[in-house]
């Protein structure tokens, strides 16, 4: 079992608090970072924005996610009325006359959300230009009728197994896969190689590999035979492949890589290839427990 995440003074829910950094390689270049530009405040003298931008509208129809709804309406495939809608940044009071591809958008249905247990070799994309099958190929069987449009909550690797969340609400998707909303995900990895448990402790500091910096991650022995061994991790961050670049950077082999959890969700004993939606009355209390997402 994994220790629950260690507290640090002063430290509000849904933020995050940078590792202090290793000491740096000599004649290693320092790695310099953009300073990121804070949000400019919305003028108080101004009367409230009646309605929302129409990204975001499109996102909680569960049309697609609102990066996906962004590239759509770039093309011109977003139309009120007969007029395309040319700006992301457009306001609307709701859905009511949008087109997407000529089709009615419906309105936004109760959100929902799905288990999937994700087996390995299945891309997480609706499509593959290589022609690999994508988790889509197994979804058709495995949701339940009357399900949707769903989209996955973060990503899984090719050759990665385990929970994938789904949901037809892009909204939700987009908060629950934010670093600043703090939402846990724990792995359990198959490892080859020599490693200690003060080494894995030390994670928790955070650890920078090839420039790429990566947060505090809580990771466990489980149980070693020689030089193999399992290795239980939990981290907020989701990186594209965080886990195995981090045990590659010290220098363990990853033969397997399993997603266990997702905040609460758990994977538990759900067969491969299967997919369990959870209970309104479990989801409307988590979405409590998040915190709001920033308003553009």
């Amino acid at each position: 079992m994994a220790r629950p995440p260690q507290k640090s003074g002063g430290k509000k829910p849904g933020t995050t608090q940078r590792a202090p950094r290793g000491p740096r390689k000599p004649g290693a270049p320092r790695t310099q970072r953009p300073a990121a530009t804070p949000p400019t405040p919305r003028d108080p003298s101004l009367p409230p924005r009646e309605g929302e931008r129409i990204a975001k509208l499109l996102a909680r129809a569960g049309v697609a996610s609102r990066r996906e709804a962004e590239r759509m309406i770039e093309e011109g495939r977003v139309k009120l009325g007969d007029e395309p809608i040319t700006a992301p940044s457009t306001v609307l009071k709701d859905l009511r006359g949008v087109t997407v591809d000529g089709n009615p958008v419906k309105a936004p249905e109760a959100t929902r959300l799905f288990v999937f247990h994700k087996p390995a070799g299945l891309i997480t994309a609706e499509r593959d230009p290589a022609g690999r099958p994508t988790i889509y190929t197994a979804l058709r069987n495995a949701l339940p009728p009357g399900a949707g449009r769903v989209m996955p909550v973060g990503r899984l690797d090719f050759n990665t197994e385990g929970l994938l969340l789904l949901t037809n609400d892009g909204e939700f998707k987009r908060q629950l896969e934010l670093p600043a909303t703090g939402v846990p995900r724990t792995y359990r990895a198959r490892t080859f190689g020599t490693i200690t448990q003060a080494q894995l402790e030390d994670l928790i500091e955070g650890i920078e590999v090839d420039g790429m910096r990566y947060g505090k991650i809580d990771a466990n022995m489980e149980r070693s035979t020689g030089r193999n061994q399992w290795i239980e991790l939990t981290l907020t961050e989701g990186k594209n492949r965080e886990v195995r670049r981090v045990l590659e950077h010290l220098g363990l082999e990853v033969s397997r890589l399993i997603r266990t959890a997702y905040g609460p969700f758990r994977l538990l004993d759900l067969p491969k290839g299967m997919v369990m939606e959870i209970d309104p009355k479990a989801l409307e209390r988590f979405r409590k427990t998040l915190p709001e997402p920033r308003q553009p």
